[in-house]
């Protein structure tokens, strides 16, 4: 490639880049918005922790099974018409949702867990089809530091949500905590419709990375009526991946749906002030996502999982010290939460991003990360009710003991694929 060449490929992908980072900070900064109003939303209702998780609940459930239904889609469309659907609806539902609340009827509450049903099924749009897309541009050899540069994504996202809402919801009420987002999201919508593109070759352009070579029919810009066969162990691999995520995904929602809940009625702070401190599990977290994608790209073969491994060994450290100690006080319990920010944010960014594009050509990577997501994914479903009644039956105590059961597992679980990887020479 000419020097021209070169420097209009960085240009495009600085685009790509810019715009699928900013499609799934939106995707968060909208998604973020039902942890933080919470507790307001049991006193605006008259919910208990039950009530009150059932919408989320519903939520996850239709998230989970959109993530195998967008990775099924991703063979037969392309990535960037379905994350322009999906954003659209997800920033229509927030919208709907402040209405919901603005209308105090009586049916509201169940129109809401129908909205969240929808919103789910938007949402599981914004993974698969963003690293998708991060794929078709990006190298093997460079993929874990450029990946958890672009990871901050979703911390950065969950942090701005959640001040966002929580700004919001202190100046304007409780349903423009969900107009807010919607209206940034839709701002971002624009950006990414204007600049980015679907791989390379549709500004004909290339990254000349042989290793990862794809036929000529799965470069073209028709429409995908065909699937490519996949390679071997793929199925194995994914489905392994997706159940060790499934830990992660469990402690990740846990923390981020409850934090704020058990800040402000454990040590009495108001809901603004919860909502700002428990971003310490993203703040932080997102210095875990960039530790963990340099840290990986520099092992023999930019092998993933050794750095998995440690990496869950710290977080369980960390999520033991928050049960025996964090809830002492709230500065010990902010600084708890970003330790364990930091020590899981890493692997899950791993797990789902670098690992998923790796295990296939950039042709099954949408199809990779919806399946690792999906499996994922039912951590948050059964996270949501499994700690609403803990909390409300046995106190918070419970929730913490739980957390480090599944942190234990889930380190034994990389521990074992990190071993049977350097086993077959991976």
């Amino acid at each position: 490639m000419n020097e021209s060449g070169a420097a209009l490929l960085r240009r495009y992908r600085m685009q790509v880049f810019t715009a699928t980072w900013l499609s799934y900070c939106g995707f968060y900064v909208a998604r973020k918005v039902y942890a933080v109003v919470k507790h307001p939303l049991k006193e605006h209702f008259g919910l208990d922790d039950i009530q009150v998780a059932y919408p989320w609940t519903i939520y996850l459930v239709t998230y989970m099974l959109g993530q195998f239904l967008a990775a099924w889609v991703g063979r037969r469309a392309e990535s960037r018409k379905i994350l322009v659907w999906g954003m659209s609806v997800a920033a229509g539902c927030n919208v709907v949702l402040g209405v919901l609340v603005d209308s105090q009827a009586a049916s509201a509450y169940l129109w809401i867990c129908v909205t969240m049903a929808i919103h789910g099924l938007a949402q599981a749009t914004g993974w698969p089809h963003n690293v998708a897309l991060f794929a078709n541009w990006t190298r093997r050899k460079e993929r874990g530091t450029l990946f958890g540069i672009w990871g901050t994504c979703y911390q950065f996202g969950a942090i701005f949500g959640k001040s966002l809402a929580g700004f919001m919801l202190g100046w304007l009420g409780l349903a423009w905590s969900f107009y807010g987002s919607s209206i940034l999201f839709f701002v971002f919508i624009v950006f990414f419709v204007l600049k980015a593109n679907e791989r390379p070759e549709s500004v004909g352009l290339s990254l000349g990375d042989e290793s990862e070579s794809e036929p000529a029919a799965a470069k073209a810009d028709a429409p995908r009526t065909k699937d490519a066969a996949l390679p071997p162990g793929f199925a194995a691999s994914i489905v392994a991946m997706g159940l060790i995520y499934f830990g992660f995904k469990f402690l990740r929602y846990a923390l981020d749906s409850w934090s704020a809940l058990i800040l402000g009625e454990h040590f009495g702070l108001s809901t603004s002030v919860s909502a700002y401190l428990s971003t310490a599990f993203d703040w932080v977290g997102f210095l875990g996502v960039i530790a963990a994608g340099y840290w990986s790209d520099r092992t023999a073969g930019s092998r993933r999982t050794p750095v998995i491994f440690w990496m869950t060994t710290a977080c369980l450290v960390a999520t033991v010290l928050m049960w025996n100690f964090g809830l002492g006080s709230p500065m010990l319990f902010v600084l708890l939460l970003g330790l364990i920010g930091f020590t899981a944010m890493g692997p899950d960014s791993l797990l789902s991003g670098a690992c998923a594009m790796d295990v296939g050509s950039r042709r099954q990577a949408a199809l990779a990360a919806g399946v690792i997501n999906g499996f994922g994914s039912i951590g948050p479903i059964l996270q949501e009710p499994a700690i609403g009644w803990l909390k409300q039956t046995q106190g918070v105590d419970a929730v913490f003991g739980l957390l480090a059961g599944v942190v234990f597992l889930t380190t034994i679980a990389t521990g074992l694929l990190a071993r049977a990887e350097r086993a077959r020479g991976v």
